[in-house]
């Protein structure tokens, strides 16, 4: 009971931290313009209510039907902001010469989203759309700048397409958040169906955040079940920090079956608020917090041919080391080039060159076959290497208000499904602190 009362004391610290002082209503529309100033427009399908809210909110964090809307957000010009951040107006309205601001956010039909996304898709080549489901602890504007964030700092070359369920953004509605995932999975099914029916769309990439992994893989592995295999339009599943646990991971992989898309999984063994959510659930691991080097996970992951980034060594502005997919300059553009299918040669260099955590000559132990092409833009290493150079010191704290840091080689190990034997002992993901827990940005 008192581990539970200082988890819950971290958690309102955390809530105040990162969100005090933020204004509501951010969507009004501004009708000023800013020099310099670019623009991310995305279409939003979501299972939030929008039942007694403002415009300036659009959308609330309880459950109502499947419903669309047409936003496009104003980005500060490159010199006034840093990659990797939503710079929120302190006050509204608020200023495009150096906040993130909406220009036009409206409700629309199914048919009129479809048409948006035709659109965009078009100027695409091959025709691509990006979809990006959203975690735990997230007001439906903080979903709509984060993606804004990922889309312009990422170059991305896809139509956005934001999926957001009923997150009431609140720490303490953890439990209702994770029902309200449960309650979105066939709404989120129903959004890719249609995007594969879809004869403008070439090709589906999905990045899912946190609890939103959860959502993504029940709607896929659902469409699996449904129509025997996910269809070949769904080539690519990144998973930022999934918390999810280990085990019932290796179940929906397994109902998903093959052919599948290419998997990528984003982890990080510093990561606070998994290892809270590692103790609320009473797990050995979630997913996004082992270590792909050590076993059982490496052995058992290797079959499937899933990708793994290490983050571990990825410096993120976030406390709780949360949000590196997002927030680190490297890692973000590295998704823009994961999605567009690019050769990765160059980009896999640049990474090494910029972050500078991956061990001298790593780089060139690059494999030319093609399966390697389809993992992110990070040196991709086969065993023996991972072996060489994966070697790293872990300090694991022994209570929930101890500290813990675990140090090593950025590396992408290929991994694949998750078996539950033998896993006792939790990954070496730092402690968390009582003033460090949950995840709302």
């Amino acid at each position: 009971m008192r581990v539970s009362r200082i988890v819950a004391l971290g958690l309102v610290v955390v809530l105040v931290a990162a969100c005090g002082g933020r204004p509501r209503g951010v969507l009004e529309p501004v009708a000023t313009t800013a020099p310099g100033t670019s623009s991310v427009e995305m279409v939003v399908a979501t299972t939030r209510s929008g039942e007694g809210v403002s415009r300036a909110e659009l959308f609330s964090g309880e459950r109502g039907a499947l419903a669309f809307a047409d936003i496009t957000v104003s980005i500060p010009p490159e010199a006034a902001r840093k990659v990797g951040e939503v710079q929120w107006p302190t006050q509204l309205p608020g200023d495009p010469a150096r906040d993130f601001v909406t220009i036009r956010a409206d409700l629309i039909s199914r048919e009129e989203a479809v048409a948006i996304v035709d659109a965009v898709a078009a100027k695409s080549k091959p025709r691509r759309v990006l979809v990006f489901v959203h975690g735990f602890n997230n007001r439906f504007e903080d979903a709509v700048y984060r993606f804004a964030q990922i889309v312009h700092d990422s170059n991305l070359d896809a139509a956005p397409v934001l999926f957001t369920w009923p997150s009431r953004g609140q720490v303490f509605a953890y439990g209702y958040d994770r029902e309200s995932s449960n309650f979105s999975r066939d709404a989120l099914e129903a959004v890719l169906a249609s995007l594969v029916a879809n004869k403008s769309v070439d090709e589906i990439s999905i990045l899912a955040h946190s609890m939103g992994n959860w959502v993504t893989l029940e709607a896929l592995r659902q469409m699996a079940i449904r129509k025997g295999h996910i269809p070949a339009k769904i080539n690519t599943v990144m998973l930022a920090a999934p918390d999810v646990d280990v085990d019932v991971f290796q179940t929906q992989i397994a109902a998903i079956g093959k052919p599948r898309p290419q998997f990528t999984v984003f982890v990080s063994r510093d990561d606070r608020a998994l290892a809270v959510s590692r103790r609320v659930w009473g797990s050995t691991a979630r997913l996004g917090e082992i270590d792909p080097t050590a076993e059982p996970f490496k052995s058992e992951l290797e079959g499937q041919g899933i990708d793994v980034i290490d983050l571990t060594e990825v410096q993120g502005s976030d406390a709780l080391n949360h949000g590196k997919f997002a927030e680190s300059p490297e890692v973000v553009r590295m998704i823009g080039s994961r999605i567009a299918g690019s050769d990765l040669t160059e980009t896999r260099m640049g990474i090494g060159d910029h972050i500078g955590q991956i061990t001298t000559g790593a780089a060139t132990t690059v494999g030319a076959a093609a399966g390697l092409v389809l993992t992110a833009p990070i040196a991709i290493f086969d065993g023996q290497t991972r072996e060489n150079y994966g070697n790293r010191v872990n300090e694991l704290g022994q209570t929930v208000s101890g500290t813990a840091g675990a140090t090593g080689n950025l590396i992408t190990a290929p991994v694949g499904g998750l078996g539950s034997g033998g896993r006792a002992a939790a990954p070496a993901a730092a402690a968390a602190r009582p003033d460090e827990a949950g995840e709302g940005k």
